[in-house]
């Protein structure tokens, strides 16, 4: 009989937008069943949370290092921990289920610097453990069908990129007269919380590793500006890359942008043909061969011919969203997990891993870098 995979979360709060995210997109494999958790460092959350899951009180612990050590002491201690905190949690909490021979998935940016997320790398080898990195809009089926058909020349060699991520949910910033907390910007804006970067690093983090999933080109250079209008972080960046082909790309993101709410876009041109596509639609992608007329793929019709569009969940013209996205990272995540257990080959399974969290540091620290140059250029 098959035996279910076993996590717990740190952080996810029932008050948090992002845990509950993971909880649900995990809840659609019925392989995981979620048993321990430190949600919040407020006791009345912490508490509430666990009961909200019935989880067993003395499973729920105050300290995410008690969890650590008492869940890898269990015999029927926890499979993997999600890790769902600020940005300036991640490589402590990480680093202590790691060392506790416990598998990790992390929200990004995975960590604070370079040297952090080599040492979680690491430490997740020497300890044979698998760590993912919850990417998620990789995980939608017409992210992965575009990935193939990249793959399979269909838009031939790529020639220029162009990519952006706008919303405007702090626009309120941007008002001196503005005395109030916004309930995200709260720690999002705090140096000590988020790190480096703001915007770079909740958004732009998002664009580089789409682009990298989609295309497989790598960044070996860039430039960029950063607008912080008198705020201690940035609020909006544009960015010039250089690939490793060659090719130029352009970024933009942007937490100021009025009337855009979650836009992350990309426009992929090749010699061949190019590839459009935009999270808020994230069901269809438009492509136009050369020469041709533009068409439109509709996720889960005959027009996806790519191995890629079995990961549908439902039919055409229901639409899938960001749960499902979660879901197909979770699930592949998941059977790497089982298949390594079975001393069966993981890596079939696609999802974002450690070294993806380390090139999105890497982009981080390259663009305020060279934000705080005059837009020189710097190595990645």
């Amino acid at each position: 009989m098959a035996k279910k995979i076993r996590y717990g979360m740190v952080g996810g709060s029932m008050q948090a937008f992002i845990g509950e995210v993971h909880r649900k997109a995990i809840n659609f494999d019925p392989r995981v069943e979620l048993v321990a958790g430190c949600f919040s460092t407020r006791e009345a959350l912490n508490k509430e949370t666990g009961e909200t899951y019935c989880l067993d009180p003395e499973r729920v612990y105050a300290d995410y290092r008690e969890m650590a050590e008492k869940e890898a002491a269990r015999d029927d201690g926890i499979d993997f921990v999600s890790i769902v905190t600020p940005n300036s949690t991640h490589y402590p909490v990480a680093k202590a289920f790691l060392e506790a021979g416990i598998n990790v998935v992390c929200e990004k940016p995975l960590c604070f610097t370079v040297e952090q997320a080599e040492d979680l790398k690491a430490t997740a080898e020497t300890k044979g453990l698998l760590f993912g990195v919850t990417h998620g809009y990789t995980g939608y089926c017409m992210s992965r069908v575009m990935r193939e058909m990249v793959a399979e020349g269909k838009i031939g060699k790529i020639v220029s990129v162009n990519a952006e991520y706008a919303q405007d949910w702090l626009l309120d910033e941007l008002d001196p007269d503005n005395k109030a907390e916004l309930n995200m910007a709260v720690w999002r804006t705090d140096p000590k919380m988020t790190g480096a970067s703001n915007c770079v690093g909740d958004i732009g983090t998002h664009i580089e590793n789409y682009v990298a999933f989609i295309t497989g080109l790598k960044i070996k250079r860039l430039l960029a500006t950063t607008n912080t209008y008198g705020k201690a972080l940035d609020l909006n960046a544009n960015i010039i890359v250089e690939y490793d082909n060659g090719a130029n790309g352009a970024y933009w993101c942007s937490q100021v942008a009025a009337g855009h709410c979650n836009g992350l876009a990309m426009r992929i041109y090749g010699d061949k043909g190019s590839l459009e596509w935009a999270q808020e639609t994230p069901d269809v992608v438009r492509y136009t061969p050369k020469n041709g007329a533009p068409q439109l793929i509709q996720r889960n019709t005959a027009a996806v011919t790519e191995k890629a569009g079995a990961c549908a969940r439902i039919p055409s013209g229901h639409p899938e969203g960001l749960y499902v996205a979660f879901a197909n990272l979770y699930q592949n995540y998941v059977s790497a997990l089982i298949a390594k257990r079975n001393g069966e080959d993981a890596s079939q399974f696609i999802y974002p891993t450690v070294d993806e969290g380390i090139e999105g540091v890497k982009f981080v620290h390259a663009v305020v870098e060279s934000a705080a140059n005059n837009s020189k250029w710097v190595e990645m």
